[in-house]
This record gives C-alpha cells, sequence and structure tokens, in this order.
C-alpha cells in the first residue's frame, strides 16, 4: 500500500465515505452468469472471434504503473474560504471543498465582530489539483480560490508551498495558480483528444484532506448538459469521486488528463459514484487564457435557448427541425438589438448547422466581441435570418444570460 503523503497520513486508509461528516464503507457483489455448453450444435471454432481487441492494453492491471507514472503531479490544495450554505434537497454537488472551522482551542471572537463573522466566517478549504509544467503552474478548482489570491499547495513527497492565483475563470470551474521558485517540479500532459465512452479512467485528487488518493472508473458519457453546473458539455465519469477531490485530474491509460473533477451527482451528500469533470477541451482553452491575461474572453448574445427536442419540433409542426429554440431574450441586449424573438429556432451559424444548444453556446462564447454572426432561423415556421453583433460575457455574469442551455 502506498503512503503518499499530502497531510503525512497514509491515503488508503480509509476505505469509504460520505461527503459529510458520517464514514460508510459498503462492498458490491459480483455475479456470474452461468452458460449452458450441452448444446451439442456448437459452432466450428473457425467462425468464433474474439469479442476484445487483444492489442489493447487498457484496463486495472495497469493503474499501478498508471499510479506511479502520475502520483507526484498531484497536489493538495487549501485556501482560506468563506461559508457556503447547501440548499436543501439540492441533487447536485459541485464538488465544494471539504472546510474545516476554528479550533476549539481558538480564542472567541471579538463581540464588536459578531455580526460580520456570523455572516462569513473564515474556513479553509481542501482540495486538489496538478502540475501541468515543471516550472509549477497547476491547475485546480474555482472555487476553492475564489476569495484568495493565495493557496497552499501540498505535494506528494509531504512538502508545501504558497502559490499564487494567475487567473481563475467561474463559468468553467477552473484556476490557474502558480508556486515560484522551482523549476523541476513533475508535471502532467492535458490530452488532446477525448476519451471514448467506456474508457478506463483514473480519478486522483485529495479526498477529505488525508492525501493522495486515487479512484477508478470509466467515462460513462460525454457532453453532459446540468442545468446547474459550472458548464455543459460535461465528461460524466463513474468513479467514487468525493468532498476533496474537486479541481483534481482524472487520467486516461496514457496519463494524460481527459478531465478536471468538478462536481458529483448526490441526492445525499455522500458519493453515489457518479461524477462529472471538465473535458480536456475546454481546459486546454481556459488555461491558456488564464496564463496569457489572467481572465477568459466570451461572446455573450444575451439569450437564453433551448434545445429542440422531439416533443418541440412536433408541437411546432416541423418533424425535421434541429437546433436551439430561444427561450428568452435580455432587454438591450445583443439579440434584442437584432431583433431575436422567444419562440426563433436558431439552425445555423455562419452557414454551419446547430444541432443543439450546447453547440450554439460554445460558438457564441469562441465569437470575439464586437464580431458580427450570421443566424439561420425558423420563426413561425418560414424561414428566417438576422446578423448579431456578439458583446461581451462579463466575468461574473451567469450563464443563462449569454447564449445558454437551460
Amino acid at each position: 500500500m502506498a503512503h503518499d503523503k499530502f497531510f503525512g497520513r497514509p491515503s488508503a486508509a480509509i476505505l469509504g465515505g460520505m461527503i459529510g461528516s458520517t464514514a460508510l464503507i459498503g462492498a458490491a457483489l459480483a455475479q456470474t452468469a452461468t452458460i449452458d455448453r450441452t448444446d451439442s450444435a456448437a459452432p466450428p471454432a473457425i467462425l468464433l472471434h474474439p469479442v476484445t481487441d487483444r492489442a489493447y492494453r487498457g484496463g486495472p492491471g495497469d493503474f499501478a504503473e498508471l499510479a506511479q507514472k502520475v502520483q507526484a503531479a498531484v497536489i493538495g490544495v487549501t485556501s482560506k474560504a468563506l461559508t457556503r450554505k447547501t440548499l436543501p434537497g439540492q441533487s447536485f454537488e459541485f464538488g465544494t471543498p471539504q472546510q474545516e472551522g476554528r479550533k476549539d482551542d481558538a480564542p472567541p471572537p471579538d463581540p464588536a465582530d459578531a455580526q460580520a463573522d456570523s455572516e462569513a466566517p473564515e474556513l479553509v478549504a481542501v482540495g486538489s489539483g496538478f502540475f501541468i509544467s515543471a516550472d509549477g503552474y497547476a491547475v485546480t478548482s474555482s472555487r476553492l480560490v475564489e476569495d484568495s489570491d493565495e493557496a497552499e499547495v501540498h505535494t506528494s513527497d509531504d512538502k508545501t508551498y504558497t502559490a499564487r492565483v494567475a487567473g481563475r475563470d467561474k463559468l468553467s470551474d477552473l484556476a490557474l495558480i502558480k508556486v515560484d521558485g522551482r523549476t523541476d517540479f513533475s508535471f502532467v500532459r492535458i490530452a488532446d483528444r477525448p476519451p471514448r465512452v467506456g474508457d478506463w479512467i483514473l480519478a486522483a485528487g485529495n479526498s477529505f484532506g488525508l492525501g493522495l488518493t486515487l479512484m477508478a472508473g470509466i467515462v460513462s458519457a460525454r457532453e453532459r448538459e446540468i442545468e446547474t453546473g459550472p458548464m455543459d458539455g460535461l465528461l460524466q465519469i463513474d468513479a467514487t469521486i468525493n468532498s476533496g477531490d474537486s479541481g483534481g485530474p482524472s487520467f486516461d491509460t496514457d496519463g494524460d488528463v481527459i478531465g478536471v473533477n468538478s462536481m458529483i451527482f448526490s441526492p445525499s451528500g455522500g458519493s453515489t459514484g457518479i461524477a462529472f469533470a471538465v473535458p480536456a477541451d475546454t481546459v486546454r482553452d481556459v488555461i491558456a487564457q488564464l496564463k496569457d491575461k489572467g481572465s477568459v474572453t466570451r461572446g455573450s448574445m444575451g439569450a437564453e435557448v433551448q434545445s429542440v427536442t422531439r416533443d418541440i419540433a412536433d408541437s411546432l409542426g416541423e418533424n425535421n427541425l434541429h437546433g436551439a429554440i430561444v427561450a428568452g431574450v435580455q432587454q438591450n441586449s445583443p439579440a434584442a438589438k437584432a431583433g431575436l424573438r422567444r419562440g426563433d429556432v436558431i439552425t445555423s451559424v455562419d452557414g454551419e448547422t446547430i444541432k443543439n444548444a450546447h453547440e450554439l453556446t460554445r460558438k457564441i462564447h469562441a465569437t470575439a466581441p464586437g464580431s458580427s454572426i450570421q443566424f439561420a432561423m425558423v420563426r413561425q415556421g418560414q424561414p428566417n435570418s438576422l446578423n448579431v453583433t456578439v458583446g461581451l460575457l462579463p466575468q461574473d455574469e451567469p450563464r443563462s444570460s449569454a447564449a445558454a442551455p437551460r
């Protein structure tokens, strides 16, 4: 058992747990199916072919070597944060970093500061990250460092460094931090191609602040649209990702980062084995801008859109309709000034077909503010078109005010 020490404790000491304070240890029973081979009319051996590809070398047998390859690049990240309230019945936990309050032996607060302290007590947020360069650039969760310009980085060799926040992007839940003074950190590469559904992954993080923890799983879906998520187009990963793993990497079997762990599906607050990660292509684009200028520039048209489903198409009397239907338009927005209306169905942008709301959102975000784009659309059953001059999406503006899915 490896003893990777962000905090000086064995990472494999706890076998299971809840995001809250209650521990849960569980086991799954695997069942095998018995095949009756008494049938005398078996097919000739020459007709039998293996289902699996013998050249494929990924899978659980490679995880030990993979872990040894990448673990030095995975870090624990802590920073000062403010209390965040969890809404009753919340189904999606956005990888909220584990938070530790004041110690019992801390001096009592000044009564004069009681009101301010009760509104925003200072806590320590605990999460994860990973180095992407030898000179100390690392990726983590933007929520982890949203209240501070500094963070502490804990490496697998039990060392602690101070990192400055080079940039953060709330919309993607990504942040770039930098440890100065060293140029020999172990680092990992962002994957240059998306994973396939069913590919093995190894998720790494700092579960519950224990130190390096590794969780095996598979990619179970791509381009997931989560209404209340940081962004759409997320990877769905079936792995036991817990509190403290926010900002940590998910690796493919080559050791490349295919996603940054961001949130889990959790009706009760505990891990259910369903997690969501920001995909590598988004990570690559966002981090490049954060490194270059400390922020991310995105286009916005000030409209809320929804993918055209079969039911929506039928209700509009269009059997083969595709694209994104406008659900709302902000006053004085670029969309409003261009004449876009609620109920318009956008089918293409600058001649490129739009399949759903997510595609439209990505195109709008990728368009430079001030640029003009042309929409082909259907309005009240008739073909139509208009030009929209794209505006700038403010850093703290909710995504529903850009061209964003509902």
